[in-house]
């Protein structure tokens, strides 16, 4: 009888370390997954079966019960978290459950550009399939007020930067990021701007970068034009610049401008009206606001575009009209 019990027990003992070891091979052999990489995506509230079914489905697990038993075995099944992964084509199933068990997810990214309106940024997130929409046909005064934001116009006021994300990530909680960085920017900005500027607040600085952002072709002459329009401000010379005034045409603006828009009164036409327009025209960058904080230190009243994106400044409009002059006959030839 004694014999008999230590018989099982040795084979209990061998049959239970060679299925240990069979598991410790499985765990750790890659499962060569075709093509070389493959993304998978795991639904939220699902419990341990539920994602090793889900595996299975999605051609990265023969069977789900092996994977089950060594999470249960490892105690990680009360950690694994939902969202979109990539996996390398030779991936075990033991690094499969630490990536499911820390969370790390494929991001998703949306870039905003400098330059860009509202209405621009708007249509980016709409065809980022990677959000979730819940602004869609929102009032834009709506959008403002549930970022806290005490403005009802939203131009200008989000950072232009990549934003990295989770999938399913809300179109809200992306503009929350990038209204926030603008606010925390531009409040480090004019903490530290220049003395004896023509602005009343940050927010009149943020419309002068937008500006600014929008006139100019090359980066180095951000200083140098934002030292133009604030000369002019200084004076009470309208700051006559073109893109306010395509702004204020909104859709009816297409793709040329002509004296009769120039004449047209809009709050934004800074040809008929003096001072700045009401609201930034787009997302300034932060070479822009800087710009708008700290400008060159110019006598400079005038610039007309050469014709390769930079421009030539003038003093004086007599030198400003031969400028024009020589740059219209020589962009001709």
């Amino acid at each position: 009888m004694i014999k008999r019990i230590k018989k099982w027990l040795w084979l209990s003992l061998f049959l239970t370390g060679a299925l240990l070891a069979g598991l410790v091979y499985y765990a750790i052999s890659p499962l060569k997954l075709q093509p070389n990489s493959q993304e998978i995506s795991i639904q939220a509230n699902s419990g341990l079966k539920s994602i090793a079914k889900q595996l299975v489905r999605q051609g990265v697990l023969s069977e789900p019960w092996r994977f089950i038993f060594i999470a249960k075995l490892l105690n990680k099944e009360a950690y694994l978290q939902a969202g979109e992964y990539t996996l390398n084509k030779n991936v075990s199933p033991y690094q499969l459950l630490l990536s499911l068990n820390h969370g790390k997810t494929t991001q998703a990214s949306i870039t905003f550009i400098e330059g860009h309106t509202f209405y621009q940024l708007q249509t980016k997130i709409k065809k980022n399939d990677a959000l979730e929409q819940t602004l869609v046909n929102v009032p834009e005064a709506e959008i403002m007020k549930s970022l806290g934001s005490p403005y009802t116009v939203a131009e200008g006021l989000f950072f232009p930067d990549t934003f990295y994300f989770n999938r399913n990530t809300s179109d809200a909680a992306i503009l929350q990021r990038s209204y926030l960085s603008m606010q925390n920017k531009l409040a480090n900005a004019w903490a530290k701007r220049d003395a004896n500027l023509p602005y009343k607040n940050s927010y009149q600085a943020l419309i002068m970068a937008s500006i600014v952002e929008k006139e100019t072709g090359k980066a180095g002459e951000r200083p140098m034009i934002a030292g133009v329009f604030i000369n002019r401000l200084a004076i009470g010379m309208r700051l006559q610049t073109d893109p306010t005034v395509i702004y204020g045409m909104g859709r009816r603006y297409d793709g040329n401008i002509r004296k009769q828009d120039l004449l047209s009164d809009t709050p934004y036409n800074t040809y008929t009206r003096s001072g700045l327009p009401p609201t930034p025209i787009a997302m300034p960058g932060m070479a822009a606001i800087e710009a708008a904080l700290h400008p060159a230190k110019t006598k400079a009243l005038y610039f007309v575009g050469k014709g390769d994106g930079s421009h030539a400044f003038s003093n004086t409009l007599a030198e400003h009209n031969a400028a024009v002059a020589h740059y219209q006959l020589k962009n001709k030839k």
